[in-house]
């Protein structure tokens, strides 16, 4: 009896087919389109978490100076900036992860041309971890050694396991995580805005409090983990952002109530 095809016998097969077969490339396509999309969203969970964290502990602690008008101009200054510094970083870290994988793709084709015999046994240890023996690979190698785009592809994603960067995704990645912080930090200031302090303090801390729950639950929940995992992760981010406020509170109020002198 015949056994079935394996997983990365499935996955060469279908890539050499994907040059003429209409359907091959729109699933190739939606492939993409998954993992990008589950790029931006954990982008936009690291620009949430930061922005609901950094600039809360900073207004929380200019608070404690008294003037709403030195928390506002203050946790704006930090809001912008940061939202710019996290979009940047972003895109600085997916146009190397872009060059990265072109600088891996050219030694590839390098070491293909070069060393064929090793790369070979590279791809035939690869598919011993598949459950594919020799006999049964051979085909398959033959047809990655007849096309050197597909036998350099094949490497770069089971050997180096390196998926090639959309170089129009840096935009997204950066605009994701910017806006994300941006949102993040500007709930918590809302209350600074119509309300003087230290009412405001209070209403923010209130706002705060309740976002970390919910940010914190809901990113578990996303990942894919159980009730008593996600209400977890709900308070260690509360308490994570509790923690860095009552820091920043601490340090600007003892440095306020400082003497002259002892600056």
């Amino acid at each position: 009896m015949e056994s079935k095809p394996s997983d990365v016998e499935r996955q060469v097969f279908q890539g050499s087919d994907e040059v003429t077969t209409g359907l091959d490339r729109r699933h190739t396509w939606a492939t993409t389109i998954r993992s990008k999309l589950d790029e931006l969203i954990k982008n936009s969970i690291i620009g949430f978490a930061d922005g609901l964290t950094v600039p809360f502990a900073l207004t929380a602690g200019l608070s404690s100076i008294g003037s709403s008008r030195i928390v506002i101009l203050g946790g704006l200054a930090e809001l912008f900036s940061g939202a710019i510094s996290m979009g940047l970083g972003a895109y600085l870290a997916s146009v190397t992860e872009r060059k990265h994988y072109d600088v891996e793709r050219e030694k590839k084709h390098r070491d293909v041309e070069k060393c064929p015999e090793v790369e070979e046994a590279r791809i035939y240890d690869i598919f011993s971890h598949y459950g594919t023996g020799p006999e049964r690979a051979r085909s398959i190698v033959e047809s990655l050694q007849a096309n050197r785009g597909l036998y350099v592809k094949f490497m770069m994603d089971f050997e180096l396991k390196l998926e090639r960067p959309n170089r129009r995704f840096a935009f997204l990645a950066a605009l994701a995580m910017g806006l994300s912080y941006l949102l993040g930090g500007l709930i918590p200031m809302i209350p600074y805005f119509a309300t003087p302090l230290p009412k405001a303090l209070y209403i923010s801390i209130g706002v705060a409090v309740v976002t970390l729950l919910i940010f914190g639950y809901v990113k578990a929940v996303v990942t894919g983990t159980t009730q008593r995992d996600a209400c977890w992760s709900a308070v260690q981010t509360l308490l994570i952002g509790a923690a860095a406020a009552a820091v920043s509170y601490g340090i600007v109020r003892g440095v306020n109530s400082a003497e002259p002198g002892e600056l």
